[in-house]
């Protein structure tokens, strides 16, 4: 998949500034100053701003929100497996007591996030992520690996509202692999395995890091 034009009536350095705004200030500013609370409602309003400049930008293939090529079913069955050994791991290490506490004493909760989770949080997160990204400010970035580095670098930075070095390190991972399957696959791949992702960190236990209400900030 190729990464957008520029928007033509976007100046460069215009783009770099709305850009710096949209994936480092406004981020920032969430975590320093919302109410933990209040963090859903920031990220539908980010989304609503997302699909508004990706309509202005123009030339997207909106069809691409539906349509993609397959995913392989190892990768998705990869992702499931090793978001299942590293949140094990981090809580093994951590709070061993929180290992599938879920599963074991609120099962039908963990269904209605497994219901919720892929529409409410997956799905505008990647919309903001990945085709806003790479097809308004696509043109900005660098060829290859280093376009990726820098939507996952990005992606894992709009997580620091959770103040959090756990959660900074497996988003990182886990923007790498869903900007990679975007870029090879299209929007469904990536949004499927950011949903499993999500749904498995969960499962496991990992909702500790993951859940607003155990914000801390650290000031």
């Amino acid at each position: 998949m190729a990464f957008g034009p520029i928007d033509a009536v976007a100046p460069r350095t215009l783009l770099w500034i709305e850009f710096a705004l949209l994936y480092v200030g406004a981020p920032l500013a969430i975590a320093l100053f919302l109410p933990p609370d209040q963090m859903f409602t920031a990220l539908f309003l980010f989304m609503l701003a997302g699909l508004i400049l990706l309509w202005r930008t123009g030339g997207y293939e909106w069809r691409g929100l539906v349509r993609g090529r397959l995913m392989p079913w190892w990768e998705v069955l990869g992702i499931a497996i090793a978001t299942l050994i590293s949140g094990l791991v981090v809580l093994y290490l951590s709070r061993p007591e929180a290992i599938f506490a879920m599963v074991r004493q609120r099962p039908e909760f963990l269904l209605v996030i497994w219901c919720l989770y892929p529409l409410l949080s997956a799905l505008p997160q990647e919309l903001i992520f990945r085709p806003l990204f790479f097809h308004r400010y696509g043109g900005l970035m660098p060829a290859g690996n280093a376009a990726i580095a820098i939507n996952a670098a990005v992606f894992s930075f709009a997580h620091l509202m959770y103040w959090s070095w756990v959660v900074a390190i497996l988003t990182f991972c886990g923007g790498w692999i869903f900007a990679r399957a975007y870029l090879r696959h299209g929007f469904p791949a990536a949004w499927m395995l950011h949903a499993v992702a999500g749904n498995v960190l969960f499962a496991v236990g990992m909702g500790y890091y993951f859940y607003s209400g155990n914000v801390v900030r650290p000031f």
